[in-house]
């Protein structure tokens, strides 16, 4: 939704809707977050399209990395204002942490806000092989990946468990396959 779109909208939810989308790369969340954003006539925030718009060079990995926690903490600031606002909010961070998602969920909780969880999964070998076939049409070099750094992720992902998974006000959940 576009900046001219969202002010003149009348938000659905007094209070808003926080939607977190969690997984590893090429699991699906951009896909995911831009049906949901059109569907749900929601703001979508997603920290490596602002990443990409702003870094000088796009082969400088040190300053992309860099570059996120300040941008996901200006995306939440942002977010918990069109909260209050009643607005529907989606962050496709990825959330690898289960601390990083209780924080968020809990401060949208003190907005009144609802929280919904999306968590899309693939094996280790089906992201790897998306991966590649999104680094073949990327025009921009700055999100390429290697085996090697989604290997990493994999080892410092934290997947929801069942439990934290029924904390959250989810609607019925997309099969993964129909996402990506």
């Amino acid at each position: 939704m576009n900046g001219a779109d969202w002010c003149m909208s009348i938000p659905p939810n007094p209070k808003g809707t926080l939607i977190l989308i969690c997984g590893l790369p090429g699991s699906g969340k951009t896909t995911l977050a831009r049906q949901m954003e059109t569907e749900r006539n929601a703001i979508r925030l997603c920290p490596d399209e602002w990443i990409e718009q702003i870094l000088a060079d796009p082969l400088d990995k040190v300053e992309r990395d860099r570059l996120r926690d300040p941008i996901e903490n200006l995306q939440w600031s942002l977010a918990q204002t069109f909260l209050q606002q009643g607005f529907t909010v989606i962050l496709e961070n990825g959330f690898w942490g289960s601390e990083e998602r209780d924080a968020y969920a809990l401060g949208a909780l003190g907005l009144g806000a609802r929280i919904e969880l999306h968590y899309l999964e693939a094996s280790s070998e089906e992201l790897w092989q998306r991966i590649l076939r999104r680094s073949a049409q990327l025009s921009n070099p700055t999100f390429i990946m290697t085996r090697e750094e989604l290997e990493e992720g994999w080892r410092l992902f934290q997947p929801p468990t069942s439990e934290e998974l029924d904390f959250y006000d989810n609607p019925d959940p997309m099969p993964s396959s129909s996402i990506y």
